[in-house]
């Protein structure tokens, strides 16, 4: 019962951030000076924050930037982890050896800090976020798929395509790779949230989506000086996150524990 609510949910925040010019009039960074900091009402659900602009279309048009690029960055992530797990999983020794002392030298460093000091590096923005989450996150991907594909090159099927001469690469793309896909799933339903608290934390320190483009972390970085006089601006953005990355890492739980998978 508590997954199909949760799918729900998630459903709904899809469905909402993509159809959001549908489900509100007003433009998410037209400055309305008449409606400066309006607590919530029928006109404004959600209240207005210190410039007019209607909270709800910010917070749906910033769920937008704020899934899109996790989503983004997560599925780069993912192909690159796949790529680099399936060849150190498959050929091992010299080729193992150099991409695992990467793996776990990226590893070794706090995943925000390391996505911090990576985003200082560029000019602030949407790209400079997605290279950030990327750099951090497919190392993780990479040691899980590395560690599936030593079990999986040893079992009897791929010892018989072997036999009947198949090569490296048939045996990686037509027999390893689509039994590692399942996993990788899981583990990216998993990791989905973070990587939205991560974008959300680089908003919010000024190293993302850049003004007026509404994200939920510079919502909050915004209008945080409000927060006594007018909790509204920043509670709501605060929800938002809160609300989406906890049903992401509940789905991502339910889904591992159908499929039967031990990931942490």
């Amino acid at each position: 019962m508590a997954d199909r609510i949760v799918l729900i949910i998630l459903m709904v925040i899809t469905l909402s951030v993509v159809f959001a010019p549908l489900l509100t009039p007003y433009d998410p960074i037209k400055i309305d000076l008449d409606s400066i900091k309006e607590p919530p009402s029928l006109k404004h659900p959600l209240g207005t924050d210190n410039k007019g602009r209607d909270i709800l279309s910010r917070i749906l048009y910033g769920g937008r930037f704020s899934i899109g690029i996790a989503l983004v960055a997560g599925i780069i992530s993912l192909c690159i982890g796949l790529a680099v797990g399936l060849l150190a999983g498959y050929y091992g020794g010299r080729v193992d050896m150099l991409f695992m002392m990467f793996i776990d030298l990226i590893l070794s460093f706090p995943s925000l800090l390391l996505a911090i000091g990576i985003s200082v590096i560029f000019p602030p923005g949407i790209f400079t976020v997605v290279i950030a989450i990327t750099a951090v996150s497919w190392a993780s991907f990479a040691r899980l798929i590395r560690g599936y594909v030593l079990s999986l090159k040893e079992a009897p099927y791929i010892d018989s395509a072997r036999a009947i001469g198949c090569s490296n690469t048939r045996i990686i793309l037509k027999h390893i790779l689509p039994n590692c896909l399942p996993l990788s799933f899981v583990v990216f339903s998993l990791k989905l949230g973070g990587y939205i608290l991560t974008e959300s934390a680089l908003s919010f320190l000024g190293l993302g989506a850049q003004p007026p483009i509404p994200t939920w972390g510079s919502m909050i970085s915004l209008n945080r000086v409000f927060i006594l006089s007018a909790p509204w601006m920043v509670v709501f953005a605060g929800l938002a996150i809160l609300i989406t990355t906890l049903c992401f890492n509940i789905f991502g739980d339910v889904l591992r524990d159908k499929m039967g998978y031990r990931v942490e």
